[in-house]
């Protein structure tokens, strides 16, 4: 138990020192980087488009932009495209006037003039209808538009931040999305990366989790054995980091000990392994590479995922210690103490 806590500790201390934003928590390069240029563009007035897929955490980047951003008082309001029909989606963003159609029984007004003097995040931009894009490129280009049913021009203070998690250059070359509407909206582009391809942040995210759930829950869960984070850190995540998060919740409810057991995650036979036949994960993410290299990214990626600890990352990787630490003197780096 003693144990167990003083590595709960190290990974809170981590988790702490490293720079973040808000929820978006990650020591991945590619995590630094974004979240590098989310503290340099946080206060700017510039529209920003976030890529990512399904799952990365997109709306919590938007929130926390907000949250860093002069605008933090003012409101914050969220619009999914996709989630909408074309005869409403006009309405939901710009507001109507009463008698405009049928069942508009008075004024309403729409999400743009909800987040005056904040932000507004569009999610799956890419499923606006070309009719409404043209309305969206003219609020964008003159911060003014006309409710549904109305001739009055209304002006707000609004920044956009839009997300999406499909290819829009290939959009607008098919013609399903204005090219002038992309570059609008593509002044700050964000790109989050899946959590496959940041693997060492699943341990800092599962303990993040882990702290939440389990302070929520009222549990004593300390962290997770060996096993439970060697099939954490392994597994490709094709939800990514909402999967992640689903996954430690499920298992800290279900948890009757200081520590969670692999067999405590969904799917722990099958769905926490490495996908497809041996070695296809790493030809996906490494092709070209040789057997020597992809052993040293092996053994880089899990030291960095528990914190430089050889005797760890020994364990989670199914070899001796002293094999780690030959390595590490072979490839001439110093080993943590």
């Amino acid at each position: 138990k003693a144990k167990l806590s003083a590595e709960a500790a190290e990974l809170r201390e981590r988790l702490e020192e490293r720079y973040s934003i808000g929820e978006i928590i990650g020591d991945h390069p590619s995590m630094q980087r974004l979240l590098k240029t989310m503290a340099q563009v946080a206060n700017s007035r510039a529209t920003v488009l976030i890529h990512g897929e399904t799952g990365t955490g997109k709306e919590l980047i938007a929130a926390a932009l907000h949250q860093h951003s002069k605008r933090k008082n003012g409101p914050f309001v969220r619009l999914n495209c996709a989630a909408l029909a074309e005869s409403l989606l006009e309405s939901e963003l710009f507001g109507h006037e009463r008698g405009s159609f049928t069942g508009a029984t008075g004024r309403r007004e729409g999400r743009f003039e909800q987040a005056d003097g904040g932000t507004l995040f569009l999610d799956e931009v890419s499923e606006i209808p070309l009719s409404i894009q043209v309305k969206l490129l003219r609020f964008l280009q003159e911060r003014e538009f006309e409710r549904v049913g109305s001739n009055e021009t209304v002006r707000v203070d609004v920044r956009v931040v839009a997300a999406t998690n499909r290819d829009l250059t290939q959009l607008v070359e098919d013609g399903d999305f204005r090219e002038d509407l992309f570059y609008r909206l593509n002044v700050i582009s964000l790109e989050v990366p899946p959590l496959r391809r940041r693997s060492s942040d699943v341990p800092l995210l599962a303990m993040h989790f882990l702290r939440r759930f389990a302070r929520d829950n009222d549990r004593e869960i300390l962290g997770f054995t060996p096993d439970a984070m060697r099939a954490l850190v392994s597994h490709s995540w094709p939800g990514n980091v909402r999967e992640l998060e689903n996954a430690v919740e499920r298992a800290v409810v279900l948890c009757h000990s200081t520590e969670i057991d692999a067999e405590l995650l969904p799917g722990s036979s099958e769905g926490m392994r490495p996908k497809g036949k041996t070695g296809e994960a790493l030809d996906l993410m490494f092709p070209g590479t040789t057997l020597a290299e992809l052993e040293r990214i092996a053994i880089e990626k899990t030291l960095a995922a528990v914190g430089g600890s050889t005797a760890k990352a020994a364990e989670i990787l199914g070899v001796s210690r002293r094999k780690i630490q030959y390595r590490l003197k072979e490839w001439a780096i110093e080993e943590e103490e």
